[in-house]
């Protein structure tokens, strides 16, 4: 940066922090990760203040393209690294704009459910996948991020919806609905209420629970209804003393934080359908909680 002038270099600065927000949401999509879409916005921003900028025509295309081929790499590793992992994996969570007029697409794309759907997927596909379908970028423009020909990216982009299609279950998506549930969850555990909390849940509920090792969360998933109302009671009354639950936005739609003092120690987020909870995913991972800091 050596011979900039203060002017130029704000220019730069000015650039990138007008799309950081982008270059995060889509790493966050693609790596199902908090701190690591930030090391990628800063691994971005790197290579950003290098170059001479004054030959980058397209800001938005060089950075998604750089982001997006960081993030991959950076899955490639997180994929070996999850296999010794303790417990089940979950993606971190991240506190979300309420925003009602957001793209439902983009909304439904960080969701839990969807993030443990894009798993599934391989890297490459996964990032297809996101740009397509969850920020609108057409196969052209794709190709060039992820370094493959258009009619690859064509077919890419095909397998990953199918596969995306036939795996992810359709949840209900109205929020009031949603953070109905959410309420009605939260006020039956903190009163200890198992009859309140079981009226809820849906009979063929599922908890899937993330401790990483570092908590006392359960290892594997608790299936039905009575079995992960007890569940629930149980890891409530554990709650750290002087705590607090707030329901918030998480991932897209409304869940609950829990913090000791300002630091989060619990997130639960929620899958409804016809207005029951069917899903829940709990996150107590301590390195994980980054995301839902207040």
């Amino acid at each position: 940066m050596h011979g900039r002038s203060e002017a130029h270099q704000l220019a730069i600065e000015r650039a990138f922090t007008e799309h950081r927000s982008l270059l995060h949401a889509v790493a966050y999509r693609v790596l199902g990760s908090v701190t690591e879409a930030e090391d990628v916005v800063q691994d971005a921003w790197l290579r950003w203040s290098r170059i001479d900028v004054a030959t980058v025509a397209d800001a938005e295309g060089y950075l998604v393209r750089v982001a997006t081929r960081l993030a991959i790499d950076r899955l490639r590793s997180a994929r070996v690294r999850r296999e010794s992992y303790v417990g089940s994996w979950l993606p971190e969570p991240i506190l979300t704009d309420p925003d009602a007029a957001q793209n439902a697409l983009l909304k439904e794309s960080v969701s839990t459910a969807m993030l443990l759907v894009l798993e599934t997927l391989s890297p490459v596909e996964r990032a297809v996948f996101v740009l397509s379908e969850a920020f609108g970028y057409g196969h052209h423009e794709i190709a060039h991020f992820v370094g493959r020909k258009h009619a690859t990216v064509r077919q890419i982009a095909l397998r990953a919806r199918k596969a995306v299609e036939t795996r992810h279950r359709r949840y209900d998506t109205d929020q009031a609905t949603r953070r109905q549930a959410t309420e009605r969850f939260l006020a039956a555990c903190l009163g200890g209420d198992l009859e309140a909390l079981m009226e809820v849940l849906a009979p063929d509920v599922t908890m899937v629970s993330d401790g990483g090792g570092f908590t006392g969360a359960p290892r594997t998933a608790i299936h039905g209804r009575e079995r992960v109302a007890r569940a629930v009671v149980v890891l409530s009354a554990q709650r750290p003393h002087g705590s607090h639950a707030q329901v918030l936005q998480v991932n897209g739609s409304p869940g609950i934080i829990i913090h000791a003092g300002r630091t989060p120690v619990l997130a639960v987020t929620f899958h409804l359908v016809k207005g029951t909870i069917e899903a829940i995913h709990v996150v107590s991972n301590p390195e994980k909680l980054t995301g839902v800091t207040l």
